[in-house]
């Protein structure tokens, strides 16, 4: 049974394709492949992979492999490209050739591994190279052992070479240079494959990071591409929560948990039907705020799992029932997640489920 008054999650499938706009004029002719890995950073991966087809996407990511087994049935019969980051894992080969999904290589085991998986024919297949991330990839002393033996490859279709970005939310971040100018050196090696580098900062780091394909996530989903509000970007999740009583406190008493806030006068305060159990970080006490009657208002006390307080003195609107805008475009996610102390990636994936979900 459904609450008309839970929290709730909208997701604006027009700004999402407002974004996907954006992203493409940055990246020129290059091809825009959306990340949609973590369910699309949680607001849907069929419903926002099914909105980016329609706007001319052709190419996905997704981190697991249970992922793009998930995106390939929602996608059926459309020939769309997808890319899983996490590569050929052993035991995998038979369920990413079976949904005809491509893997990102990240080792010479798991080149291996592809190469011995193409028995019937040829595979496609892409692969990573670490720039200076030291995460997934190849070092450049395994680029030259796969460059001195070829035939790793000789049953695999090597249609895309890439990388990724360490710092470009800080744009004059030095290692921004570095890991381009190791890019360029090692896939100037592999000649005849595409090559992918810009997350969604990367774009806006300048043309030079474009190459042939450019893998965006956060700010297609409404996050700026130097973790704050940039103006190209539109807000594409709202999240509300309703307030459930509304009451006085003296001066002098506390609010929540550990009382941790002491009202310096008698407040009024609105306690709103959402805590981190719905996705809202404890750790959003004492910066957080929410959007309510034209205005933000400030959080009070620690947030706890189903419930938060907010300071609503002066406000005549705030009665049961009454909506309050936790993140959306008049509370960005890039604010509210300065405020919590992370970031807007982990503020959209750990929206709760049972927050009602709208597509508008």
């Amino acid at each position: 049974m459904t609450d008309l008054h839970d929290a709730r999650l909208t997701i604006d499938l027009d700004a999402l394709a407002a974004n996907h706009a954006a992203l493409q004029a940055r990246a020129g002719d290059a091809e825009v492949a959306p990340a949609v890995k973590a369910n699309a950073y949680g607001l849907g991966a069929a419903r926002v992979a099914d909105r980016l087809w329609a706007e001319g996407v052709r190419s996905f990511y997704v981190a697991r492999l249970a992922e793009g087994v998930a995106l390939r049935a929602a996608l059926g019969d459309r020939e769309a490209a997808i890319y899983v980051l996490d590569g050929a894992t052993p035991g995998a080969g038979d369920a990413l050739e079976g949904a005809r999904l491509t893997p990102v290589l990240n080792s010479l085991p798991q080149i291996e591994a592809w190469n011995a998986q193409a028995r019937a024919g040829r595979l496609k297949a892409a692969l990573h190279l670490d720039t200076g991330m030291n995460r997934l990839g190849l070092r450049p002393e395994e680029l030259k052992v796969l460059l001195g033996a070829t035939d790793r490859l000789k049953r695999l279709d090597l249609e895309l070479v890439i990388s990724h970005l360490a710092c470009a939310d800080v744009p004059d971040h030095p290692m921004n240079t570095r890991q381009l100018e190791r890019f360029s050196e090692a896939v100037a090696q592999l000649p005849n494959a595409r090559k992918s580098f810009a997350n969604s900062a990367g774009l806006f780091l300048g043309e030079a990071y474009r190459f042939d394909q450019a893998r965006p996530g956060i700010s297609l989903y409404g996050g700026g591409p130097e973790g704050r509000p940039h103006p190209e970007i539109r807000a594409v999740a709202t999240v509300e929560a309703p307030i459930l009583q509304v009451r006085v406190v003296p001066r002098g008493e506390t609010v929540g948990y550990g009382a941790t806030w002491t009202a310096p006068d008698t407040t009024r305060i609105a306690i709103v039907g959402a805590g981190y159990a719905d996705g809202v970080p404890r750790a959003s006490h004492p910066k957080g705020q929410v959007w309510f009657d034209g205005a933000r208002r400030q959080m009070l006390g620690r947030v706890s799992m189903d419930l938060m307080a907010v300071d609503v003195t002066d406000c005549d609107a705030a009665r049961p029932g009454a909506m309050v805008e936790l993140l959306g475009s008049n509370m960005p996610i890039d604010d509210a997640a300065t405020a919590a102390g992370t970031t807007a990636y982990e503020l959209l994936t750990n929206i709760a489920p049972r927050a009602r979900r709208i597509y508008r």
